[in-house]
């Protein structure tokens, strides 16, 4: 990609007014704390920005990735050549209640959506307590846990779509399977999300919620930077069971392990690299695959640099 498409695009932020940085270490905005720079990282503080960054883009055809928490993504040492834009931390209306619906927006965290549920005394989303990311990032992977999943909620996703219009789709259209969605491959843009959920009682709500974020605070390492669970369930199988059963528990390279707390996890001991975490995964698959028949496929998003 050539720099004047850089430049170019930094002037248009400049002039609508969007912040951004130059060279921003991604390392920072991920949970696993690994990744080179951005060429540009882009700050949007509303709905109407996020939609003319996405724009400008486009039409000055530089790469562009779309963040939230940075909780399942892997960005590559050498970076990202092209624009990352930012939605955690975004303003944006509060939780809208309809009913038994829930809207909010795609930046908010979806501990936050969880926690309008409890005040509304609305029960459905206790299993995506403790999921980290935001709404939108739930959304883009059907979130799951606990034998839950996002699709057993939703209803629609307002979306910035490949072709520039803000649409209402509803969830039916959305593709939504195991860690899976339409936006993985459409190039749409997701806005806010609609849950229906059903009423409930406050207290045994509370208490559902506080009982699996015990579980995940007993099984998962949630003390070491990590992208969550680095592997998808096989059919028929559990990931972190083979790789357990490869014994491959603790097994590492360079900075980076798979956990001694829970196998599922590849986790950061310090300082590792993304070439660290790929090496490590692609050794995990190959042993589980000869040793269990199993193939294990990345769960984690990876993001790398793109050609200059």
């Amino acid at each position: 990609m050539r720099d004047t498409a850089i430049d170019t695009l930094k002037a248009r932020l400049d002039a609508a007014g969007i912040p951004y940085k130059e060279q921003e270490p991604l390392a920072a905005h991920a949970t696993f704390r690994i990744g080179g720079p951005a060429a540009v990282f882009v700050q949007p503080e509303g709905e109407g920005a996020l939609c003319r960054a996405v724009a400008l883009c486009r039409e000055l055809a530089v790469p562009y990735y779309i963040l939230g928490n940075g909780s399942n993504v892997l960005f590559g040492d050498g970076g990202f050549a092209g624009a990352v834009i930012c939605l955690a931390g975004m303003p944006g209306e509060a939780v809208a209640e309809e009913g038994n619906i829930l809207s909010a927006p795609a930046w908010l965290p979806l501990s936050a959506l969880c926690a309008a549920a409890l005040r509304a005394g609305l029960t459905g989303l206790e299993f995506a307590y403790g999921i980290p990311g935001t709404v939108g990032g739930a959304v883009y992977m059907n979130a799951g846990a606990y034998g839950g999943e996002m699709k057993d909620v939703l209803v629609s996703v307002r979306q910035l779509t490949a072709g520039g219009e803000v649409v209402e789709t509803p969830a039916a259209a959305l593709d939504l399977g195991y860690r899976h969605s339409v936006f993985e491959t459409s190039g749409g843009c997701i806005l806010s999300a609609r849950v229906r959920l059903a009423p409930g009682d406050r207290a045994a709500i509370a208490a559902k919620m506080e009982e699996l974020m015990g579980r995940r605070r007993d099984k998962q390492p949630l003390d070491k930077p990590s992208a969550g669970s680095t592997f998808k369930r096989p059919a028929g199988a559990f990931a972190g069971a083979l790789i357990d059963q490869c014994g491959l528990r603790g097994y590492r390279h360079g900075g980076a392990a798979v956990s001694n707390k829970h196998c599922g996890f590849v986790v950061n001991l310090g300082g590792a690299s993304c070439a660290d975490v790929l090496a490590l995964c692609d050794e995990v698959s190959r042993i589980v695959r000869e040793k269990t028949g199993y193939t294990l496929e990345k769960e984690i998003r990876v993001v790398e640099r793109l050609p200059g």
